[in-house]
């Protein structure tokens, strides 16, 4: 086999690297070090969630102290014994998670998935996108019975599911189609790039990759959104008044205020803005409009302008295209080498009889960087919620500027009970995964929010 790999191995590296492959050395190292963060990402993960379920059932008899006149044991309760539910099948989900990553990879399943579709189509660009197709295929069939089991198990025994099997259906089709008719000429641009760009083809996917995010958020809720749900203005002539007030005295533009019947498949509120500069969008679930009053909306909606006045959501984006920079321009180094593939269970591409040309890596390569780089970056989580932590504060605190601080609190209140949030989380848990602050914290800080929650 090490003959094999030194006389056919297609990298595009130079003679110096192939002839040091044999080494297994590397190899080795490389499998040995992803095994271990695989496996020790995967215990973190578990004794995370235990926790998080001990804490929540500890504190399930009794609502805190600060919350007593406001939300009642029985929500309380409710909220716990939905954390749990979630907790519970979250741990068979993580076991799960890991086991598919382990399948892919050291155990050989992208390998043989490739071997069998270069013995079937040759080597070449169909070849590498219709393995980036199988692998999501098949992916996506793996998962399917989780999102079923989330969906008409675990939200439906709480209430919150109103999507029916027909619609989850027809949004896993409408999805597959849109992944297809987008993602497969994506991909085959990028894969065009690694083959004929030269050694700095990640420079130019990379522009590419930036240039499609750009356009995706100016196309979304226009032609892509309106395909899962309908969208209308809003018609409540006073929150219409009000929204649009706040939005002049921010100094916000928006192309109009939209309700999205969210209703439809879940019980779940929220609101969001969409779009790209002068053409964002406002939108309202109609869960949302149920459950707040107009105060109350007006000043979520002062929170989510927040982020937009202390430029959150910029930040989110420049740091997004910096963190996609350096993994391509990571991967455009570990794709040249022998160990990145045969370290995780994959045969580089080689001639096969019978096949004329090279087989190109750079969809091995992708795949193989997409289910690595979790791996890793899983004990980076904590520095991502402590940074989302601190801007949903400054974001409170700009709602509180703008509008009442008393509403701002009660909506959070309405909204954590709606919604079924934990008033008793684990502090651990939150620090490594909670992207928002937990009701308590967010409360400590809002002016004349104790009267709310007493």
């Amino acid at each position: 086999m090490r003959g094999i790999v030194a006389d056919h191995l297609h990298l595009r590296c130079p003679p110096s690297e192939i002839s040091a492959l044999p080494n297994v050395s590397p190899s080795l190292l490389w499998t040995s070090l992803f095994a271990f963060f695989l496996l020790a990402g995967l215990a973190l993960r578990l004794w995370l969630a235990s926790r998080q379920m001990r804490h929540v059932a500890r504190h399930r008899d009794q609502v805190p102290t600060d919350f007593a006149g406001s939300i009642a044991l029985a929500a309380h309760q409710r909220a716990a014994d939905y954390t749990i539910a979630k907790g519970r099948f979250g741990l068979i989900e993580m076991a799960l998670g890991a086991a598919v990553v382990l399948g892919w990879t050291l155990l050989g399943g992208l390998d043989a998935l490739n071997q069998w579709l270069i013995t079937m189509m040759g080597g070449g660009l169909w070849q590498q996108l219709a393995l980036l197709a199988c692998f999501v295929l098949i992916s996506g069939a793996i998962d399917l019975p989780v999102s079923y089991y989330q969906t008409f198990v675990i939200e439906q025994r709480f209430g919150f599911n109103q999507t029916t099997v027909k619609l989850w259906l027809s949004d896993l089709l409408k999805s597959a189609l849109l992944g297809a008719v987008i993602g497969l000429p994506l991909a085959a641009l990028i894969l065009w790039l690694m083959g004929a760009a030269g050694s700095y083809w990640w420079l130019w996917a990379w522009a590419v990759w930036m240039a499609f995010n750009l356009l995706l958020m100016v196309v979304y809720p226009l032609f892509i959104a309106p395909i899962f749900n309908k969208f209308k203005p809003l018609d409540d002539v006073s929150l219409n008044a009000r929204v649009t007030a706040l939005m002049q005295r921010c100094g916000f533009t928006s192309k109009g205020l939209f309700v999205m019947d969210g209703s439809r498949r879940s019980a779940h509120a929220n609101a969001y803005f969409t779009g790209f500069g002068a053409g964002k969008r406002v939108v309202f679930y109609d869960t949302l409009l149920k459950q707040l009053t107009t105060e109350e909306v007006e000043a979520v909606l002062a929170h989510e302008l927040g982020h937009f006045k202390h430029r959150h959501i910029t930040r989110r984006i420049v740091g997004m295209f910096a963190m996609s920079l350096a993994g391509l321009a990571l991967l455009g180094w570990i794709s040249t080498k022998g160990w990145f593939y045969t370290g995780l269970g994959v045969m580089p591409n080689f001639n096969l009889p019978g096949v004329d040309g090279s087989a190109p890596n750079d969809a091995l390569a992708l795949l193989l960087f997409m289910l690595a780089v979790p791996v890793f970056t899983v004990f980076l989580s904590p520095l991502f919620a402590q940074l989302s932590r601190k801007h949903e504060f400054e974001a409170d605190a700009y709602a509180v500027a703008q509008t009442r601080g008393a509403d701002l609190a009660s909506a959070l209140l309405k909204l954590h009970e709606d919604n079924a949030s934990t008033l008793t989380p684990d502090p651990v848990y939150v620090k490594f995964y909670y992207s928002h602050p937990p009701a308590t914290e967010r409360l400590a800080r809002i002016p004349h929010a104790s009267g709310v929650a007493a």
